[in-house]
């Protein structure tokens, strides 16, 4: 049986095929069976490579290797170290042939040797692959196996359908692979052929009986993947996908990461080059505290600066599950660290950014060096209706941090801001406005890297459209849309944090950051998209229904204050606004003052009066009291200069 192979039976063969290998080599250089007066040389050759070619065998660990998963690599440190053996027993045997005068042994014998030691030792670690293969296919999967096609002849797609063809178990059969290199086409891997581009998904589909497609092509982007489900829906067949780039490990995919097809994927744009090298640099060995260290962006961030191997990490954060949770999160990435050196030291700490003494005592204790600003209240709607939480956490909170951060000489600070903030015409929106203005002024005013990251919606984060859109289709639906030309600029959680980390390498002090996010997107389209990755019809299964406009929002959404002069940065992803601290109110500390009186004595009209002042080009009042949508659209950006 399978299961009783083990390297000591390979050991053993080693043994017997060496000797064989040998009397193999004399007999060729003879022509004959008789070894004659070569037979002393025979067994002098036998005593010197077959002790020496285990020994070498030991040495580069081919007895300690898995036979059964063993690729081209493991078989070159074989014969690597089969050749080395055999090229000292050569040295040997001519000292023995320079001292003696006569030959022993052939001179040609060694190299007749190698090839066919290499033969004999290849033979046994081969049959063990053999031998799972057949006493797999002897496990029958329930029912008949499903047909699939690959969609991606490449080493991904080779990788998995070999270890789909290796565990039948699973029920899935490779019937076909498909691929967008002409060059491919007709050609066999793994026994399984090329048969035709992803236009070809529905003619092959037919042909080959398959019922689903799985698309394995790591970082594909979202508009391919959108064209292949497209035509794999028009026949009915299944969908699925790899992870994308950045959760393979060196271009693997198992069997076990096969999944479903999700939004994410449709709205896949190609990796971010990320600066690692610069970002690295500048957190290595540092103290760094991340507020909101328990939301979506916040926990994504501790994450990524925790690879960065700081000093010391502050997770702040108000609510006492999410931090609880992050905390225990990165501990357990702290012992996964490898190495003997000084580990990161983790420290939760519950806190509201609205109470100035409270960070002031964090910011004593710990004094970090870089500061991540990403505690804000975000929800649109719902700051609508709670004004005072909104200014007293986004503004007077963020100024809170700002004046913390000077006072202990932070060095650097990144503060999330929104797309909502320009233009605003929500509560949240001019909130996180007024917070980018005060951030210009304390760059301004100590002369250090404080910077603000504007982006769009984040998927997958929490109160993410998607999560309502999953929520309403699992009961049913209506999916509800606010409006049929409803449209955001979306990022991914990963998108969104590798851009907040490159803010920090590239921030002089008082820009706006922004990612080039593409083009919006319709929120009616991301609810079709949805419902039809759930299987479902829209019409038939499921209905969207537009609700109308909610108070503070807008149709679309823009990325430039007017008057901000952006260009492009060394990083072709990400666009800045390097004059943005020039739009600061000459009298901002004055009328954030007001703002936080009218605020707490919850004084609409004299809030409305300063907000006007603070963000002339605001629509707060619509925001209040919303008047009919307007559909037509503003520019997405202003003029870019240089471009």
């Amino acid at each position: 049986m399978f299961t009783t192979i083990r390297n000591r039976y390979l050991l053993a063969a080693d043994l017997l095929l060496l000797p064989l290998a040998a009397y193999g080599s004399f007999v060729l250089r003879l022509e004959q069976p008789d070894l004659g007066q070569y037979a002393p040389g025979f067994f002098l050759f036998i005593a010197l490579v077959a002790p020496l070619t285990i020994l070498f065998f030991w040495i580069s660990g081919s007895y300690a290797r898995y036979w059964r998963y063993a690729s081209i690599q493991e078989f070159i440190i074989l014969y690597t170290a089969l050749a080395i053996a055999t090229l000292l027993v050569g040295v040997i045997l001519w000292f023995q042939r320079a001292t003696s005068g006569f030959a022993l042994v052939p001179f040609s014998v060694p190299f007749l040797f190698v090839v066919l030691a290499a033969g004999g030792i290849t033979l046994p670690r081969l049959s063990i692959g053999l031998i799972h293969n057949v006493q797999n296919r002897r496990v029958s999967a329930p029912g008949t196996p499903q047909r699939v096609l690959i969609m991606g002849a490449g080493e991904a797609g080779a990788h998995l359908a070999r270890q789909l063809r290796d565990h039948p178990e699973l029920g899935m059969q490779v019937v076909g692979f498909l691929d967008d290199d002409p060059l491919k086409h007709r050609m066999h891997i793994h026994g399984v052929p090329v048969l035709g581009s992803h236009q070809a998904i529905p003619e092959v589909a037919r042909t080959m009986c398959a019922s689903a497609v799985i698309i394995a092509i790591s970082g594909l982007p979202g508009r391919k993947v959108r064209a292949i489900v497209s035509l794999c829906e028009s026949v009915g067949l299944r969908t699925k996908i790899i992870p994308g780039l950045h959760d393979l490990l060196d271009s693997r995919v198992s069997f076990t990461q096969i999944r479903d097809v999700q939004i994410e994927d449709l709205l896949r744009r190609e990796p971010i080059a990320t600066d690692t090298s610069a970002v690295r640099q500048l957190l290595h060995g540092r103290r760094v505290l991340v507020t909101g260290g328990g939301g979506s962006i916040g926990s994504e961030l501790c994450r990524q600066i925790l690879a960065c191997n700081p000093t010391e990490l502050v997770v702040l954060g108000h609510g006492e599950n999410s931090v609880f949770e992050i905390y225990h999160e990165l501990l357990r990435r702290v012992a996964m660290l490898p190495g003997d050196g000084p580990r990161p030291r983790i420290h939760p700490v519950i806190a509201d950014i609205r109470e100035p003494d409270r960070l002031d005592e964090v910011f004593a204790t710990h004094r970090p060096e870089v500061v991540f600003h990403a505690a804000a209240h975000k929800h649109v709607p719902l700051m609508e209706c709670n004004v005072r939480e909104a200014f007293s956490n986004n503004v007077f909170g963020t100024r809170n941090v700002l004046d913390a951060a000077e006072r202990y000489e932070v060095d650097r600070l990144v503060m999330i801001s929104t797309d909502k903030a320009v233009n605003p015409t929500s509560i949240m929106g001019v909130s996180k406005r007024v917070a980018e203005l005060l951030v210009h002024q304390t760059a301004k005013r100590c002369r250090r890297p404080y910077v603000a990251v504007r982006f769009g919606n984040v998927l997958g984060s929490r109160g993410s459209v998607l999560h309502t859109f999953k929520k309403q289709i699992a009961a049913g639906g209506p999916v509800t849309v606010t409006h049929p030309e409803m449209r955001r600029f979306f990022m991914t959680i990963p998108e969104a944090v590798q851009l907040v980390l490159q803010a920090a390498v590239l921030g002089r002090g008082g820009e706006v950051f922004t990612l080039d996010m593409g083009e919006p997107i319709k929120i009616a389209d991301l609810a079709r998209d949805m419902i039809e990755l759930s299987g479902l019809q829209v019409g038939e299964d499921i209905e969207i229904v537009f609700s109308g406009l909610r108070p503070g929002e807008k149709l679309y959404e823009e990325l430039f204050v007017p008057g901000e002069e952006y260009r492009r940065t060394t990083h072709t992803k990400i666009f800045i606004a390097a004059n943005a601290s020039s739009l600061v109110p000459a009298n901002l500390d004055e009328r954030v003052g007001a703002l936080e009186r009218a605020t707490l004595r919850g004084d609409h009209k004299a809030m409305l009066a300063l907000v006007q002042e603070l963000v002339p080009n605001h629509c707060l009042e619509q925001a209040i009291a919303p008047a009919q949508p307007v559909v037509a659209a503003p520019p997405l950006m202003a003029r870019a200069v240089g471009d």
